[in-house]
C-alpha cells in the first residue's frame, strides 16, 4: 500500500533532504519512534503525503481519536496534494522533555484551491513516544 517502490534513494517529502529511508519511513513503518516533536511532525506530514492513515491515527494522542478518524483522513488524504513543507520555529518538544510546539507552513493543492496550511502543532511525549495533541490552523489561499 505504501511502499511499492524500493527506491532507498528517494528524497523524503518532509524537506529534510535525507532519504526517505533514513528519515521518516521508520516511524512510519513502525521500526524506530520519532525521536523529537519535530521528526514527529515531519513524519505525519509525509504520511499524509503517502496516505498512512494508521500512522496518523496511532501518533494522535489517544483522548483525541475518534471512530470516523480513518474515513476522514482517508477523504482528506485523497482530495489533496501536499507540495511542501516549510518549519517555521520549534520550542523544545527534544528527546528529553515532555512537551513540544512546532510551527510551521504545509503547501498542499486541492480542486478548489492552492493554499498553505499555517500551524502551531502541540506534541506530548508519553510511554516515551511522541503524539500529536492539537494545533491552531490557519488556511492562507494563494492568489
Amino acid at each position: 500500500m505504501l511502499h511499492d517502490h524500493k527506491d532507498t534513494t528517494l528524497t523524503c517529502p518532509c524537506g529534510s533532504n535525507k532519504p526517505f529511508s533514513f528519515c521518516c519511513e521508520p516511524a512510519i513503518e513502525g521500526h524506530k519512534p520519532a525521536p523529537t516533536a519535530e521528526a514527529l511532525m515531519r513524519s505525519r506530514y509525509t504520511a499524509f503525503v503517502l496516505g498512512a492513515i494508521d500512522y496518523l491515527i496511532n501518533t494522535t494522542i489517544q483522548e483525541h481519536r475518534h471512530p470516523d478518524d480513518a474515513a476522514l483522513i482517508a477523504d482528506q488524504t485523497k482530495a489533496t496534494t501536499w507540495t511542501g513543507l516549510k518549519i517555521i520555529s520549534t520550542e523544545a518538544g527534544l528527546e528529553d522533555d515532555q512537551e513540544g510546539m512546532v510551527e510551521f507552513i504545509a503547501h498542499f493543492e486541492t480542486d478548489e484551491q492552492i493554499a498553505d496550511l499555517h500551524e502551531r502543532s502541540l506534541f506530548r511525549k508519553q510511554d516515551n513516544h511522541w503524539f500529536y495533541v492539537d494545533g491552531e490552523v490557519e488556511i492562507l489561499p494563494k492568489e
